[in-house]
């Protein structure tokens, strides 16, 4: 059994990850440009040695060969991981040691996961593109907003104006241009820092 597969969203398992040599392992993606996330995990058929971890990289065709960017990295600690691979095509190579230089060329429409065997203190040393990372603030900027709306569209559908009120001594109303201002205030201060909220 593999040590290692890989899940793209919608399509089956991939199990067929090729070891290159002892410390690199391959998996083909085909049509990577229908791909915006993968999943890379370890299969629990063997750990990786002691101190180690596995360099996730993400390569595709070009004319001058293979460009590869490093993405982040699975360990025994963390065995999966997802990344976003749309867009990668458009950005420069990472900087830092390349996934086996221009190995292995690519067939078709494909692109390949890399996964290299290093040491986990020279891997974290490694900075992912940017672009690659699945952020988990992106979801709970997405979350905070739905729920926002949510909340904003479930009070105002109680508005009413002065001339429908009527005098309710034990009930608090609260001006429904007071809900929009601090709905649009709160929208803002998310947009410009998704963390605001935890000072």
């Amino acid at each position: 059994m593999a040590m290692f597969a890989c899940l793209v969203a919608g399509r089956l398992v991939q199990t067929d990850v090729q070891q290159v040599d002892p410390t690199h392992f391959v998996c083909q993606i085909t049509n990577p440009e229908t791909v915006n996330h993968v999943v890379i995990f370890m299969t629990g058929s063997s750990p990786f040695p002691d101190g180690t971890g596995g360099a996730v990289h993400f390569g595709f065709a070009s004319p001058t060969g293979i460009h590869w960017h490093f993405v982040g990295f699975i360990s025994n600690e963390k065995p999966s991981a997802i990344f976003k691979i749309s867009g990668l095509k458009q950005n420069s190579p990472s900087a830092g040691p390349s996934f086996m230089g221009s190995m292995n060329p690519l067939a078709g429409n494909s692109s390949q996961i890399g996964i290299s065997v290093e040491p986990l203190d020279q891997i974290v040393q490694q900075t992912p593109v940017s672009a690659a990372q699945a952020s988990h603030m992106d979801n709970v900027t997405q979350y905070t907003t739905k729920l926002l709306e949510n909340f904003y569209n479930f009070a105002s559908s109680f508005a009413i104006n002065q001339s429908q009120m009527t005098p309710q001594p034990n009930v608090s109303f609260i001006p429904s241009t007071v809900l929009d201002q601090w709905y649009q205030s709160f929208k803002r201060k998310l947009q410009q820092d998704p963390n605001f909220w935890k000072r």
